[in-house]
């Protein structure tokens, strides 16, 4: 798939979950995937900081293979050479991680998206050719060491006038808190634990998709 049909496809999405395996409650994170898939999803992020990078890369053909029957679009964190050996859709990158130039030299057929928790980094981000960046952290989240504060649903209304690439939200979202996000301007939403520690997944994603398409 080429970068259009891929930017086209992430325009389309709503619910952006993110696995970790951490944070699936000792379940397997190829069955959370195929759960996830069920509930239909169109995206899912691979997400793995405390596995080696080899393991990631197994996990990550996986998770292709899975994401390919499903025909859902695959990013996986930090890592767009693993993106580029399973072929998958993009690659999303930390403020601390390698430019967008540097990620697509390794495909420039690759969506590169970027964390930006300012409107500074967001609007740098479009310019060095970000296809997507995700605001946050929006609440106080456990899934991720940051020392800034929370930015609040009004950075969804200051930041999303300001650009024009997609933008998908993240960090301590809950389902009670998606009529608030979607008043702010957020339509994409990033979600690890109101998903994976879920008791019945298929149906959380069912549920979480209603609420953000209704």
């Amino acid at each position: 798939m080429n970068l259009k049909k891929r930017i086209d496809k992430f325009d389309a999405i709503d619910i952006y979950p993110v696995i970790s395996s951490e944070f699936c409650l000792g379940r397997d994170s190829i069955d959370m995937l195929k759960k996830i898939a069920d509930g239909g999803a169109g995206i899912v992020q691979l997400r793995e900081k405390n596995i080696s990078k080899c393991d990631i890369a197994k996990l990550a053909e996986k998770f292709r293979t899975i994401t390919s029957e499903y025909n859902m679009l695959l990013i996986i964190n930090d890592h767009p050479d693993i993106a580029q050996q399973v072929n998958a859709d993009g690659v999303h990158l930390g403020q601390e991680d390698l430019s967008v130039d540097n990620a697509k030299q390794y495909d420039e057929q690759l969506i590169v998206g970027i964390s930006c928790h300012s409107i500074g980094e967001a609007l740098e981000a479009e310019q060095n050719g970000a296809d997507y960046i995700n605001i946050g952290p929006i609440y106080a989240t456990g899934t991720k060491s940051l020392s800034m504060q929370p930015l609040g649903p009004e950075a969804i209304s200051d930041i999303a006038p300001r650009i024009g690439i997609p933008f998908t939200i993240m960090g301590g979202i809950k389902a009670g808190n998606i009529p608030e996000l979607l008043a702010a301007g957020a339509s994409k939403i990033a979600m690890v634990t109101e998903i994976t520690e879920a008791e019945n997944v298929t149906e959380r994603v069912r549920e979480l998709r209603r609420l953000i398409l209704s």
